[in-house]
């Protein structure tokens, strides 16, 4: 089959693999789609921990064909939680999994969903409606990590909410928070994804500091970074109201540094959040993906082949992009 492997910083291409075997409690999908994630991308360039020699791809959905000894029907179209537990460290017992010191990520610490197969874990399944478009199964996870940072945030009703970020995480933070009841403003530099914003959701979308400062003179009760610049994690706390909230989900690459306030977060007496991956949160997401609760349609900028992700990856996004799916059974016609 073929594959999208990184063998090392720098260096990603799709090869000939053999088609992986389940083992145990595993079973062996035929990808349908998958998601190229900017942790991807930080992954290809080093920024973010990894193991050599992996088939990348953590976001992604296809067809159960050798369900082993599972319970998971053979025909079946699912979701792959990528994030594997262990259940036995200090984290997992008091549980906070999602800082498990084991886990084990599909798409980074072992083969992922970029390939025409991928083999999981059948616990990290979650079925989807057979009449679902093939391609939203592959945002399940990035959902999944997004509600988790809008539960630690709490939007309630009537408040606002500030999202710093256009791409998949911020436009569906848009649409969660008003689902919540709160007024919201999309903080983008992109004309593009300003339009997106608006149309799934928010109540204005601009591109300066300026512009956010002349809606919300007080600020936001709640930020909501999403974008993972240094620039704009400095910015999120200046922009939150006295004994307002933020929450950061963007993710910045291992060993930058940012310069924060502290004095202003005091005396203003900001929160500040981080949230990290998805704990018990991604059979939330695949269901209000399947039921239409979250419109994840215009967010797909293109579908690519495998041959063509490898270059996909270890290039910028091109201007006003969202999420490219990779479909590995693509076919131009």
């Amino acid at each position: 089959m073929r594959a999208v492997k990184l063998y090392s910083t720098g260096d990603i291409r799709t090869v000939d693999v053999d088609v992986p075997s389940p083992a145990k409690n595993e079973i062996l999908i035929k990808v349908e789609a998958a998601g190229i994630c900017g942790t991807d991308r930080h992954l290809y360039h080093g920024e973010f921990p990894s193991v050599p020699e992996k088939i990348l791809g953590h976001e992604f959905s296809g067809i159960v064909v050798d369900s082993g000894e599972t319970e998971i029907p053979e025909g079946a179209r699912v979701t792959c939680d990528p994030n594997t537990w262990c259940g036995a460290c200090s984290q997992c017992q008091r549980g906070r999994v999602n800082l498990c010191i084991n886990n084990l990520a599909t798409g980074i610490h072992r083969d992922g969903g970029f390939a025409e197969f991928c083999v999981f874990p059948a616990s990290k399944a979650v079925v989807l409606p057979d009449k679902i478009n093939p391609l939203y199964g592959a945002f399940c996870e990035p959902l999944a990590c997004t509600l988790h940072g809008m539960d630690m945030g709490a939007a309630q009703e009537g408040e606002t909410v500030l999202v710093i970020g256009g791409g998949v995480i911020g436009l569906m933070a848009v649409q969660l928070a008003k689902l919540a009841g709160a007024k919201v403003l999309l903080l983008t530099r992109s004309p593009e994804k300003q339009t997106l914003g608006l149309n799934t959701g928010a109540d204005y979308a601009v591109g300066t500091e300026s512009e956010v400062r002349a809606i919300w003179p007080e600020g936001a009760d709640l930020v909501v970074e999403c974008a993972g610049v240094s620039a704009t994690v400095t910015l999120s706390h200046k922009l939150a109201r006295s004994g307002g909230r933020v929450v950061i989900l963007g993710v910045i690459s291992q060993g930058e540094q940012v310069p924060i306030e502290p004095f202003d977060m005091l005396f203003r007496e900001i929160q500040m959040h981080f949230s990290f991956l998805n704990p018990f949160t991604h059979e939330r997401a695949a269901k209000m993906i399947a039921d239409g609760t979250i419109n994840v349609s215009p967010l797909i900028s293109r579908t690519i082949s495998l041959e063509e992700a490898a270059l996909a990856i270890s290039s910028p996004p091109p201007k006003g992009e969202v999420r490219a799916i990779v479909v590995p059974n693509y076919d131009r016609n």
